[in-house]
């Protein structure tokens, strides 16, 4: 894993981003000292702001692009990733592990402010947490946060305020729909780490997901960025070690070995009261996933798509 950087890298990307804000049609405020960087709440924002803001997610150790995909039955966007970093860059930055609470205030925050924070079970798990002089989160939410949820979150991640940038958007805004379904590979580390694979056999990472319609509101965006990677993802982790664990795993990885798997979000969501908890967690994961060996050559594959669920959930005639 890098050293103690992710914070330092995620803020080139911030800065890259608020020095062309106006291309980006994002807008760069300060609240008490911390920079808000509005991408699509208040703003335009765009696919450009998007990709950017899912990159400045992964602490800089990502790339992403868009590219075509036919996965729906039809020719559509895809946002694609790949790192070589895939515990710094999904684990330990992009994962939404911190539920930012304040007075009538709530919004899910990933970036490697959490890295900084360290106060997840999961930081222990991979061994890994680092000291920043200056911390970069990303807010899924349609409301700027205010000054005293941007001076708790500095006060937690052990940085003064006006060392803390924050980027958001609303999951139904152009950039906040194109970082959330950029969370392929996440999504299958994530689910590995909670099937107690050693995520320190995984190498580098390719994920790819289809970009779904900018949905109206915000819980039928939910509804549509997580049926992009249930029933759309597809993921090729580059791995090490022996060839007998990653036949076994590699069933138990994919959405499809959940119980809950094979109805639009939405409907599940609606089903378990719009309780994420209820859901089972197991189900966040790519529909298809490859665990390619390095050291065998042999690759083991699991999943599969499922369009008519895409095209129900993103309202495709």
């Amino acid at each position: 894993m890098p050293g103690p950087q992710l914070n330092r890298l995620a803020l080139q990307v911030a800065d890259r981003m608020a020095a062309d804000a106006e291309r980006l049609r994002i807008s760069v405020t300060e609240d008490d000292g911390a920079r808000l960087i509005d991408c699509g709440a208040a703003v335009p924002g765009g696919v450009e702001a998007g990709r950017l803001l899912a990159e400045a997610s992964m602490a800089g150790l990502g790339a992403v692009t868009v590219a075509a995909t036919a996965v729906t039955g039809e020719e559509g966007p895809a946002a694609v990733v790949r790192t070589d970093h895939p515990i710094a860059a999904c684990m330990a930055a992009q994962y939404a592990g911190w539920e930012v609470k304040g007075d009538g205030y709530f919004a899910m925050g990933s970036g490697p402010m959490r890295a900084a924070a360290g106060r997840e079970d999961l930081f222990a798990d991979i061994g890994f947490t680092e000291q920043a002089e200056a911390c970069l989160g990303v807010l899924e939410t349609n409301t700027a946060p205010p000054a005293e949820v941007c001076a708790d979150i500095a006060r937690k991640c052990g940085v003064a305020t006006d060392n803390l940038t924050l980027l958001y958007a609303p999951t139904n805004s152009l950039a906040g729909n194109l970082q959330v379904v950029a969370r392929s590979v996440e999504t299958a580390l994530h689910k590995l780490h909670e099937l107690g694979f050693d995520l320190n056999r995984i190498q580098s990472a390719w994920g790819t997901a289809p970009l779904p319609p900018v949905a109206g509101d915000a819980l039928t965006g939910i509804g549509r960025t997580n049926d992009a990677i249930l029933y759309g993802g597809q993921v090729v982790l580059y791995v090490r070690g022996d060839d007998d664990s990653l036949a076994a795993i590699a069933p138990r990885l994919p959405s499809g070995a959940s119980p809950d798997h094979g109805r639009p979000f939405g409907e599940l969501f609606a089903a378990y009261d719009h309780d994420f908890y209820k859901i089972d967690k197991l189900l966040f994961s790519p529909a298809r996933a490859t665990l390619a060996n390095l050291d065998t050559g042999r690759s083991h594959a699991a999943g599969e798509v499922l369009p008519d669920v895409l095209r129900q959930s993103f309202g495709l005639s």
